[in-house]
């Protein structure tokens, strides 16, 4: 694990969104919730469901209020743990890292085999990834701070054109 940078600035007391995100926020140019899709939500109800299984030699009823226990608790942590990725003329924030638009550089969207790539072959150990599996586009935006050794930042998004768009970049051929 590699040492955290002025410009890479995670502040786990300031929440991820909300009245204090992103510092020193000027117009948002760009948002996004990396929320899950229907399909984690219908894996998360089955994951649930099975626990009637475990409860129902004792008691159906409890093994029926076990998932909806279990389900609850699904649900929370996959609500808290849904990163945001917000641009604004000043900074970048994606999940709870910073960074001031001046250390961002080369942008590039991609899409499909490209967007693979990136994920696994190409990826670099050190970079900053914010990736979920159920979004397959992905954003790599360069780190130009020569005090950061991350390298890059990898982010999914549904809208990587919008975001390359507010961050002043393109998307990679499909080719590629």
């Amino acid at each position: 694990m590699h040492e955290e940078t002025r410009t890479a600035e995670i502040r786990p007391d300031r929440p991820a969104d909300g009245p204090h995100s992103p510092a020193g926020a000027g117009a948002v140019l760009f948002a996004e919730r990396l929320s899950p899709s229907p399909g984690v939500w219908v894996v998360a109800a089955m994951l649930a469901g099975l626990t009637i299984l475990v409860f129902a030699p004792i008691d159906v009823w409890l093994g029926v209020a076990a998932a909806i226990g279990f389900f609850v608790v699904e649900a929370i942590v996959l609500i808290t743990s849904t990163p945001r990725i917000v641009v604004t003329d000043s900074s970048l924030q994606v999940g709870r890292a910073q960074i001031e638009r001046r250390h961002v550089g080369e942008v590039t969207g991609h899409r499909g085999e490209s967007a693979r790539a990136q994920q696994g072959p190409l990826l670099h150990g050190w970079a900053y990834v914010t990736v979920r599996g159920w979004i397959a586009p992905v954003v790599r935006v360069q780190i130009t701070d020569a005090r950061d050794r991350t390298p890059y930042w990898l982010t999914s998004t549904r809208r990587p054109e919008e975001l390359v768009a507010a961050l002043g970049g393109r998307m990679a051929d499909e080719a590629a």
